[in-house]
């Protein structure tokens, strides 16, 4: 399904590394129908191993508790904006939904 060749733990947890793959190629051969199993796109995957993993980031954008966080307000903004736009396209194909 998605290209996971490489992981960079492979040298110093082959165990962890071994099962990874297999599980790998566990989703690509089989097809999933519990909902909450969804595969997360390779861009996702990359998003999460992030170093936005890292940081602690509690609020809103602009009005975070610590921080920091002004990258990780970048991100959230964008997210923020690009749910907006579906929606507004989504209302204006299916208004009686709105």
């Amino acid at each position: 399904m998605f290209e996971r060749s490489h992981y960079p733990l492979d040298p110093t947890a082959p165990e962890l590394f071994d099962a990874i793959q297999e599980e790998n190629r566990r989703q690509e051969d089989h097809i999933e129908l519990i909902a909450s199993e969804n595969y997360a796109s390779p861009a996702v995957m990359a998003a999460q191993g992030s170093p936005l993993t890292n940081k602690y980031a509690e609020g809103y954008p602009g009005k975070r508790y610590c921080g920091g966080c002004e990258y990780v307000d970048v991100v959230e903004q964008l997210a923020i904006e690009r749910v907006r736009a579906q929606v507004a396209e989504l209302t204006k194909r299916f208004p009686m939904y709105s």
